[in-house]
Protein backbone atom coordinates (compact mmCIF):
# COMPACT_ATOMS: atom_id res chain seq x y z
CA UNK A 1 0.00 0.00 0.00
CA UNK A 2 1.08 3.52 -1.37
CA UNK A 3 1.82 6.32 0.90
CA UNK A 4 -0.95 8.12 -1.36
CA UNK A 5 -3.32 5.23 -0.75
CA UNK A 6 -2.87 5.91 2.86
CA UNK A 7 -2.97 9.88 2.36
CA UNK A 8 -6.29 9.01 0.93
CA UNK A 9 -7.58 7.08 3.37
CA UNK A 10 -6.26 9.22 6.09
CA UNK A 11 -8.16 12.22 4.54
CA UNK A 12 -11.26 10.08 4.01
CA UNK A 13 -11.28 9.13 7.61
CA UNK A 14 -10.67 12.91 8.88
CA UNK A 15 -13.31 13.97 6.53
CA UNK A 16 -16.38 12.08 7.28
CA UNK A 17 -14.82 12.20 11.62
CA UNK A 18 -15.28 16.04 11.27
CA UNK A 19 -18.74 16.03 9.60
CA UNK A 20 -20.15 13.47 12.20
CA UNK A 21 -18.31 13.02 14.76
CA UNK A 22 -20.97 11.31 17.67
CA UNK A 23 -22.51 8.87 14.69
CA UNK A 24 -18.53 7.75 14.42
CA UNK A 25 -18.21 7.19 17.95
CA UNK A 26 -21.81 5.78 18.46
CA UNK A 27 -20.81 3.20 15.54
CA UNK A 28 -17.21 2.40 17.32
CA UNK A 29 -19.75 0.79 20.48
CA UNK A 30 -21.84 -1.01 17.94
CA UNK A 31 -19.38 -4.28 18.63
CA UNK A 32 -19.39 -3.82 21.78
CA UNK A 33 -22.22 -6.62 22.43
CA UNK A 34 -20.22 -9.55 21.08
CA UNK A 35 -16.83 -8.40 22.53
CA UNK A 36 -17.70 -7.46 26.30
CA UNK A 37 -19.24 -10.46 26.99
CA UNK A 38 -17.31 -12.96 25.69
CA UNK A 39 -13.88 -10.99 26.62
CA UNK A 40 -15.21 -10.74 30.58
CA UNK A 41 -15.93 -14.68 30.03
CA UNK A 42 -12.45 -15.31 29.19
CA UNK A 43 -11.12 -13.15 31.62
CA UNK A 44 -13.04 -15.02 34.69
CA UNK A 45 -11.44 -18.06 33.11
CA UNK A 46 -7.82 -17.35 33.09
CA UNK A 47 -7.59 -17.99 29.23
CA UNK A 48 -6.52 -14.09 28.35
CA UNK A 49 -5.09 -11.32 30.09
CA UNK A 50 -7.56 -8.28 29.71
CA UNK A 51 -5.08 -5.91 30.26
CA UNK A 52 -3.05 -7.44 27.29
CA UNK A 53 -6.22 -8.05 25.06
CA UNK A 54 -7.45 -4.40 25.38
CA UNK A 55 -3.81 -2.98 24.66
CA UNK A 56 -3.37 -5.83 21.53
CA UNK A 57 -6.97 -4.91 20.22
CA UNK A 58 -6.67 -1.22 20.74
CA UNK A 59 -3.58 -1.06 18.41
CA UNK A 60 -5.31 -3.78 15.67
CA UNK A 61 -8.42 -1.21 15.72
CA UNK A 62 -5.99 1.97 15.08
CA UNK A 63 -3.89 -0.11 12.17
CA UNK A 64 -7.06 -1.21 11.01
CA UNK A 65 -9.14 2.08 10.43
CA UNK A 66 -5.96 3.74 9.17
CA UNK A 67 -4.81 1.02 6.42
CA UNK A 68 -8.28 -0.09 5.35
CA UNK A 69 -10.45 2.88 6.13
CA UNK A 70 -13.73 1.50 6.73
CA UNK A 71 -15.40 0.27 10.40
CA UNK A 72 -13.88 -3.26 10.25
CA UNK A 73 -14.49 -4.74 13.32
CA UNK A 74 -11.31 -6.58 15.81
CA UNK A 75 -14.04 -9.51 16.92
CA UNK A 76 -13.01 -12.35 19.09
CA UNK A 77 -13.00 -15.86 17.30
CA UNK A 78 -15.81 -16.73 18.47
CA UNK A 79 -15.57 -20.76 17.54
CA UNK A 80 -11.93 -20.57 20.04
CA UNK A 81 -13.96 -18.70 22.74
CA UNK A 82 -17.34 -21.47 23.08
CA UNK A 83 -14.64 -24.04 23.45
CA UNK A 84 -12.36 -22.36 25.82
CA UNK A 85 -15.26 -21.27 28.15
CA UNK A 86 -17.09 -24.55 27.83
CA UNK A 87 -14.22 -26.76 28.18
CA UNK A 88 -12.17 -24.82 30.19
CA UNK A 89 -8.92 -24.57 27.98
CA UNK A 90 -5.92 -23.22 29.63
CA UNK A 91 -4.29 -19.91 28.31
CA UNK A 92 -1.49 -21.52 26.34
CA UNK A 93 -4.59 -24.33 24.84
CA UNK A 94 -6.11 -20.93 23.43
CA UNK A 95 -3.36 -19.38 22.13
CA UNK A 96 -2.51 -22.25 20.75
CA UNK A 97 -5.31 -22.32 18.51
CA UNK A 98 -5.36 -18.67 18.07
CA UNK A 99 -1.75 -19.39 16.08
CA UNK A 100 -2.74 -22.47 14.28
CA UNK A 101 -5.54 -20.56 12.24
CA UNK A 102 -3.61 -17.37 11.96
CA UNK A 103 -0.90 -19.61 10.39
CA UNK A 104 -3.15 -21.23 8.03
CA UNK A 105 -4.99 -17.96 7.35
CA UNK A 106 -1.51 -16.75 6.17
CA UNK A 107 -0.91 -19.65 4.49
CA UNK A 108 -4.01 -19.38 2.38
CA UNK A 109 -3.09 -15.60 1.59
CA UNK A 110 0.13 -16.42 0.43
CA UNK A 111 -0.84 -18.98 -1.77
CA UNK A 112 -3.55 -17.24 -3.15
CA UNK A 113 -6.00 -19.36 -1.98
CA UNK A 114 -7.93 -16.91 -0.36
CA UNK A 115 -8.61 -15.38 -3.55
CA UNK A 116 -9.26 -18.63 -5.10
CA UNK A 117 -12.16 -19.29 -2.72
CA UNK A 118 -13.46 -15.96 -3.24
CA UNK A 119 -14.05 -16.49 -6.96
CA UNK A 120 -15.67 -20.15 -6.57
CA UNK A 121 -17.72 -19.44 -4.02
CA UNK A 122 -21.35 -18.44 -5.09
CA UNK A 123 -23.08 -15.51 -4.45
CA UNK A 124 -26.23 -17.27 -3.10
CA UNK A 125 -23.34 -19.20 -0.53
CA UNK A 126 -21.70 -15.84 0.39
CA UNK A 127 -25.29 -14.34 1.28
CA UNK A 128 -26.15 -17.20 3.03
CA UNK A 129 -23.56 -17.12 5.69
CA UNK A 130 -24.21 -13.16 6.42
CA UNK A 131 -27.82 -14.32 6.84
CA UNK A 132 -26.95 -16.77 8.88
CA UNK A 133 -24.34 -15.23 10.73
CA UNK A 134 -27.09 -12.36 11.63
CA UNK A 135 -30.27 -15.28 12.32
CA UNK A 136 -27.35 -16.72 14.80
CA UNK A 137 -26.48 -13.17 16.37
CA UNK A 138 -30.11 -12.60 17.01
CA UNK A 139 -31.27 -16.49 18.50
CA UNK A 140 -27.96 -16.65 20.98
CA UNK A 141 -29.20 -12.84 22.25
CA UNK A 142 -32.55 -13.85 22.53
CA UNK A 143 -31.35 -17.31 24.28
CA UNK A 144 -29.32 -15.59 26.80
CA UNK A 145 -31.27 -12.88 27.88
CA UNK A 146 -34.69 -15.60 28.36
CA UNK A 147 -31.63 -17.60 30.66
CA UNK A 148 -30.66 -14.76 32.45
CA UNK A 149 -33.34 -11.96 32.88
CA UNK A 150 -37.03 -11.45 34.05
CA UNK A 151 -39.01 -8.77 34.57
CA UNK A 152 -37.77 -7.67 38.00
CA UNK A 153 -34.14 -9.86 38.26
CA UNK A 154 -31.04 -9.90 38.22
CA UNK A 155 -31.56 -6.41 39.40
CA UNK A 156 -33.01 -3.05 39.29
CA UNK A 157 -30.76 -2.20 36.29
CA UNK A 158 -31.42 -5.59 34.41
CA UNK A 159 -33.92 -7.21 33.18
CA UNK A 160 -37.08 -7.35 30.19
CA UNK A 161 -38.37 -3.82 31.63
CA UNK A 162 -34.95 -2.05 30.26
CA UNK A 163 -34.89 -4.26 27.27
CA UNK A 164 -38.20 -3.31 25.86
CA UNK A 165 -37.50 0.50 27.07
CA UNK A 166 -34.29 0.08 24.79
CA UNK A 167 -36.10 -1.48 22.44
CA UNK A 168 -38.83 1.42 21.83
CA UNK A 169 -36.02 3.73 21.95
CA UNK A 170 -34.43 1.91 19.00
CA UNK A 171 -36.89 2.42 16.99
CA UNK A 172 -37.46 6.05 17.55
CA UNK A 173 -33.94 6.75 16.81
CA UNK A 174 -34.62 5.08 13.52
CA UNK A 175 -36.04 7.85 12.34
CA UNK A 176 -33.55 10.10 13.39
CA UNK A 177 -30.39 8.04 12.05
CA UNK A 178 -27.38 10.13 13.15
CA UNK A 179 -28.62 9.77 16.82
CA UNK A 180 -25.29 8.29 18.19
CA UNK A 181 -27.84 5.63 19.76
CA UNK A 182 -25.06 2.66 20.44
CA UNK A 183 -23.03 5.57 22.64
CA UNK A 184 -25.85 6.88 24.19
CA UNK A 185 -26.65 2.88 25.28
CA UNK A 186 -23.22 2.41 26.21
CA UNK A 187 -22.45 5.46 28.52
CA UNK A 188 -26.36 4.16 30.33
CA UNK A 189 -24.65 1.00 30.79
CA UNK A 190 -21.72 2.29 32.31
CA UNK A 191 -23.33 4.67 34.83
CA UNK A 192 -25.42 1.56 35.72
CA UNK A 193 -22.16 -0.82 35.91
CA UNK A 194 -20.79 1.80 38.38
CA UNK A 195 -23.49 2.16 40.59
CA UNK A 196 -24.47 -1.87 40.45
CA UNK A 197 -20.37 -2.23 41.51
CA UNK A 198 -20.01 0.69 44.41
CA UNK A 199 -23.27 -1.39 46.23
CA UNK A 200 -21.76 -4.61 46.10
CA UNK A 201 -18.94 -4.69 48.91
CA UNK A 202 -16.94 -7.90 47.14
CA UNK A 203 -16.66 -5.75 43.75
CA UNK A 204 -14.39 -3.20 43.37
CA UNK A 205 -14.55 0.06 40.96
CA UNK A 206 -11.03 0.10 38.69
CA UNK A 207 -8.23 1.88 40.07
CA UNK A 208 -4.97 2.78 38.50
CA UNK A 209 -2.71 -0.39 37.32
CA UNK A 210 0.16 -0.35 34.91
CA UNK A 211 -0.09 -2.83 32.07
CA UNK A 212 2.98 -5.59 32.54
CA UNK A 213 3.11 -7.28 29.56
CA UNK A 214 4.35 -11.19 29.68
CA UNK A 215 4.68 -14.12 27.65
CA UNK A 216 2.83 -16.97 26.83
CA UNK A 217 4.26 -20.20 25.43
CA UNK A 218 2.27 -23.08 24.96
CA UNK A 219 3.51 -26.43 25.77
CA UNK A 220 3.47 -29.63 23.71
CA UNK A 221 0.18 -30.82 25.20
CA UNK A 222 -1.59 -26.99 24.80
CA UNK A 223 -0.58 -27.57 21.25
CA UNK A 224 -2.04 -30.70 20.51
CA UNK A 225 -5.63 -29.82 22.49
CA UNK A 226 -5.89 -26.38 21.26
CA UNK A 227 -5.28 -27.42 17.48
CA UNK A 228 -7.90 -30.47 17.86
CA UNK A 229 -10.79 -28.94 20.43
CA UNK A 230 -10.70 -25.76 19.27
CA UNK A 231 -8.72 -24.57 15.85
CA UNK A 232 -10.12 -26.65 13.47
CA UNK A 233 -13.43 -25.90 14.26
CA UNK A 234 -12.93 -22.15 13.82
CA UNK A 235 -10.60 -22.25 10.34
CA UNK A 236 -14.00 -22.41 8.35
CA UNK A 237 -15.62 -19.53 10.49
CA UNK A 238 -12.54 -17.58 9.95
CA UNK A 239 -12.25 -18.03 6.48
CA UNK A 240 -15.87 -17.81 5.32
CA UNK A 241 -17.06 -14.76 7.64
CA UNK A 242 -14.33 -13.04 8.84
CA UNK A 243 -12.55 -12.87 5.08
CA UNK A 244 -14.82 -14.27 1.76
CA UNK A 245 -17.83 -12.60 3.85
CA UNK A 246 -16.39 -9.30 5.24
CA UNK A 247 -15.26 -8.10 2.19
CA UNK A 248 -18.63 -8.69 0.37
CA UNK A 249 -20.48 -7.14 2.85
CA UNK A 250 -17.75 -4.41 2.86
CA UNK A 251 -18.94 -3.84 -0.98
CA UNK A 252 -22.69 -3.87 -0.14
CA UNK A 253 -22.30 -1.79 2.74
CA UNK A 254 -19.87 1.25 1.52
CA UNK A 255 -19.64 0.97 -2.26
CA UNK A 256 -18.17 4.46 -2.34
CA UNK A 257 -14.95 3.11 -0.76
CA UNK A 258 -12.47 0.50 -2.15
CA UNK A 259 -13.20 -2.44 -0.73
CA UNK A 260 -10.41 -4.40 0.94
CA UNK A 261 -9.07 -7.04 -0.78
CA UNK A 262 -9.35 -10.92 1.05
CA UNK A 263 -5.49 -11.56 0.90
CA UNK A 264 -5.30 -7.95 2.68
CA UNK A 265 -8.16 -9.49 5.15
CA UNK A 266 -5.95 -12.48 5.38
CA UNK A 267 -2.79 -11.29 6.21
CA UNK A 268 -4.15 -8.81 8.61
CA UNK A 269 -6.05 -11.38 10.60
CA UNK A 270 -2.79 -13.75 10.49
CA UNK A 271 -0.58 -10.73 11.88
CA UNK A 272 -2.75 -10.07 14.69
CA UNK A 273 -2.42 -13.25 16.44
CA UNK A 274 0.71 -14.46 15.38
CA UNK A 275 1.70 -11.29 17.19
CA UNK A 276 -0.80 -10.66 20.32
CA UNK A 277 -1.37 -14.73 21.30
CA UNK A 278 2.04 -14.85 22.43
CA UNK A 279 1.38 -12.36 25.25
CA UNK A 280 -1.56 -13.62 26.02
CA UNK A 281 -4.10 -11.28 23.91
CA UNK A 282 -7.52 -12.87 22.46
CA UNK A 283 -7.25 -14.51 19.09
CA UNK A 284 -9.48 -11.90 17.19
CA UNK A 285 -10.48 -12.33 13.77
CA UNK A 286 -12.38 -9.61 11.33
CA UNK A 287 -16.53 -10.70 11.17
CA UNK A 288 -18.98 -9.70 9.04
CA UNK A 289 -21.35 -9.39 12.12
CA UNK A 290 -19.03 -6.72 14.18
CA UNK A 291 -18.69 -4.89 10.15
CA UNK A 292 -22.75 -4.77 10.24
CA UNK A 293 -23.17 -3.62 13.73
CA UNK A 294 -20.75 -0.65 13.84
CA UNK A 295 -22.49 0.08 10.45
CA UNK A 296 -25.73 0.04 12.29
CA UNK A 297 -24.77 2.33 14.75
CA UNK A 298 -23.41 5.11 12.64
CA UNK A 299 -19.94 4.01 11.75
CA UNK A 300 -18.65 4.89 7.95
CA UNK A 301 -14.82 5.39 8.24
CA UNK A 302 -12.02 4.17 9.78
CA UNK A 303 -12.00 7.27 12.19
CA UNK A 304 -14.81 5.48 14.22
CA UNK A 305 -12.40 2.12 14.80
CA UNK A 306 -9.28 4.62 15.43
CA UNK A 307 -10.90 6.36 18.37
CA UNK A 308 -12.31 2.57 20.17
CA UNK A 309 -8.53 1.82 19.72
CA UNK A 310 -7.37 4.80 21.20
CA UNK A 311 -9.79 4.41 24.16
CA UNK A 312 -8.82 0.48 24.86
CA UNK A 313 -4.97 1.55 24.68
CA UNK A 314 -5.58 4.03 27.22
CA UNK A 315 -8.10 1.76 29.28
CA UNK A 316 -6.35 -0.91 29.09
CA UNK A 317 -2.80 0.22 29.93
CA UNK A 318 -4.07 2.67 32.86
CA UNK A 319 -6.78 0.08 35.08
CA UNK A 320 -6.06 -3.50 32.67
CA UNK A 321 -7.65 -6.23 35.01
CA UNK A 322 -9.33 -4.02 37.25
CA UNK A 323 -11.61 -3.25 34.95
CA UNK A 324 -13.25 -6.97 35.36
CA UNK A 325 -15.62 -6.41 38.23
CA UNK A 326 -17.24 -2.90 36.25
CA UNK A 327 -17.59 -4.66 33.25
CA UNK A 328 -18.97 -8.16 34.33
CA UNK A 329 -21.63 -5.70 36.02
CA UNK A 330 -22.40 -4.20 32.25
CA UNK A 331 -26.36 -4.69 32.17
CA UNK A 332 -27.01 -8.01 30.00
CA UNK A 333 -30.46 -6.14 28.90
CA UNK A 334 -28.61 -3.45 27.00
CA UNK A 335 -25.93 -5.27 25.75
CA UNK A 336 -28.40 -8.27 24.03
CA UNK A 337 -30.48 -4.60 21.84
CA UNK A 338 -27.32 -4.43 20.49
CA UNK A 339 -26.68 -7.69 19.36
CA UNK A 340 -30.03 -7.92 18.10
CA UNK A 341 -29.88 -4.94 15.97
CA UNK A 342 -26.18 -6.58 14.65
CA UNK A 343 -28.06 -9.40 13.60
CA UNK A 344 -30.68 -7.42 11.80
CA UNK A 345 -28.61 -5.67 9.91
CA UNK A 346 -26.44 -8.47 8.77
CA UNK A 347 -29.28 -10.48 7.60
CA UNK A 348 -31.09 -8.17 5.81
CA UNK A 349 -28.03 -8.05 3.12
CA UNK A 350 -29.82 -11.06 2.18
CA UNK A 351 -32.45 -8.53 0.55
CA UNK A 352 -29.78 -7.75 -2.14
CA UNK A 353 -29.43 -11.44 -3.61
CA UNK A 354 -31.44 -10.82 -7.21
CA UNK A 355 -31.01 -6.90 -7.22
CA UNK A 356 -28.31 -4.97 -9.08
CA UNK A 357 -26.08 -4.77 -5.66
CA UNK A 358 -24.89 -8.39 -6.06
CA UNK A 359 -22.12 -8.92 -7.80
CA UNK A 360 -22.67 -11.56 -10.06
CA UNK A 361 -25.78 -9.73 -11.33
CA UNK A 362 -23.95 -6.11 -12.16
CA UNK A 363 -22.23 -5.27 -15.15
CA UNK A 364 -18.93 -2.76 -14.51
CA UNK A 365 -17.61 -0.42 -15.88
CA UNK A 366 -21.10 2.19 -16.45
CA UNK A 367 -21.59 5.07 -14.57
CA UNK A 368 -24.38 2.94 -12.70
CA UNK A 369 -24.21 -0.69 -12.41
CA UNK A 370 -27.80 -2.57 -13.58
CA UNK A 371 -29.48 -6.44 -13.20
CA UNK A 372 -28.44 -8.89 -15.64
CA UNK A 373 -31.68 -10.15 -16.31
CA UNK A 374 -32.49 -13.94 -15.09
CA UNK A 375 -35.30 -15.87 -14.87
CA UNK A 376 -38.04 -16.06 -12.04
CA UNK A 377 -36.36 -19.77 -11.87
CA UNK A 378 -33.09 -18.90 -11.28
CA UNK A 379 -34.01 -16.15 -8.54
CA UNK A 380 -35.82 -18.76 -7.01
CA UNK A 381 -33.06 -21.18 -7.30
CA UNK A 382 -30.55 -18.60 -5.58
CA UNK A 383 -32.79 -17.64 -3.05
CA UNK A 384 -32.85 -21.55 -2.08
CA UNK A 385 -29.08 -21.75 -2.03
CA UNK A 386 -28.84 -18.92 0.14
CA UNK A 387 -31.78 -20.03 2.36
CA UNK A 388 -30.21 -23.85 2.68
CA UNK A 389 -27.16 -22.41 3.40
CA UNK A 390 -28.49 -19.57 6.68
CA UNK A 391 -30.91 -22.57 7.79
CA UNK A 392 -28.44 -25.16 8.71
CA UNK A 393 -25.63 -23.17 9.53
CA UNK A 394 -28.02 -21.94 12.55
CA UNK A 395 -29.86 -25.26 12.87
CA UNK A 396 -26.20 -26.58 13.37
CA UNK A 397 -23.91 -23.49 14.99
CA UNK A 398 -21.59 -24.02 12.55
CA UNK A 399 -20.69 -22.39 9.75
CA UNK A 400 -18.54 -25.06 7.75
CA UNK A 401 -21.95 -27.21 7.82
CA UNK A 402 -23.76 -24.18 6.17
CA UNK A 403 -21.33 -23.63 3.45
CA UNK A 404 -21.26 -27.69 2.80
CA UNK A 405 -25.35 -27.56 2.50
CA UNK A 406 -25.16 -24.38 0.48
CA UNK A 407 -22.48 -25.79 -1.94
CA UNK A 408 -24.26 -29.02 -2.52
CA UNK A 409 -27.38 -27.41 -3.53
CA UNK A 410 -25.77 -25.37 -5.72
CA UNK A 411 -24.51 -28.05 -7.18
CA UNK A 412 -27.85 -29.62 -7.36
CA UNK A 413 -28.74 -26.78 -9.80
CA UNK A 414 -25.68 -26.82 -11.70
CA UNK A 415 -24.90 -30.58 -12.52
CA UNK A 416 -28.23 -30.84 -14.51
CA UNK A 417 -28.42 -27.74 -16.79
CA UNK A 418 -24.29 -28.98 -17.44
CA UNK A 419 -25.19 -32.24 -18.70
CA UNK A 420 -28.00 -30.82 -21.07
CA UNK A 421 -25.40 -28.20 -22.24
CA UNK A 422 -23.42 -31.34 -23.29
CA UNK A 423 -25.88 -33.52 -24.26
CA UNK A 424 -28.90 -31.40 -25.95
CA UNK A 425 -32.28 -32.82 -26.60
CA UNK A 426 -34.08 -31.88 -29.88
CA UNK A 427 -36.25 -28.57 -29.21
CA UNK A 428 -39.27 -26.59 -30.30
CA UNK A 429 -38.79 -22.94 -31.39
CA UNK A 430 -39.51 -20.69 -28.53
CA UNK A 431 -38.47 -23.98 -25.80
CA UNK A 432 -36.50 -22.82 -22.51
CA UNK A 433 -33.75 -25.23 -24.04
CA UNK A 434 -33.29 -22.18 -26.62
CA UNK A 435 -32.47 -19.78 -23.95
CA UNK A 436 -30.33 -21.72 -21.70
CA UNK A 437 -26.76 -21.01 -22.95
CA UNK A 438 -28.24 -16.69 -22.28
CA UNK A 439 -28.81 -17.60 -18.80
CA UNK A 440 -26.15 -20.42 -18.24
CA UNK A 441 -23.25 -17.50 -17.70
CA UNK A 442 -25.57 -16.05 -15.20
CA UNK A 443 -26.07 -18.66 -12.78
CA UNK A 444 -23.72 -18.07 -9.22
CA UNK A 445 -19.94 -19.72 -10.80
Amino acid sequence: MGRSTLRQLASHNLSIFRHQPLTEISGAFGDLGTFLPIVIALTEGHQISLTTTLVFTGVYNILTGAFFGIPLPVQPMKAIAAVSILKGLTAGQTAAAGIFVSSCILVFSITGLLSWFTRVIPIPVVKGIQVGAGLSLIIAAGSKALSSLSWTTPSWADNYLWMILGFVFLFVFNLRPRTPYALILFLIGIVFAVIRTTGDQHQHLPAFRLWRPYTQIPSSSEWKTGILDAGIGQLPLTTLNSVVAVTHLAADLLPEIQTPSVTSIGFSVAIMNLLGCWFGAMPVCHGSGGLAAQYRFGARSGASIIFLGLLKLMVGIMFGESLTDLLHRFPLALLSIMIIAAGLELASVGESLNTPRARDLSKEGTDAPHAVGITDEERKQRWTVMLVTAGLLVAFKNDAIGFLAGMCCHWSYRLPRGLATRHPGPSRPGSRSEDSDEHQSLLPR
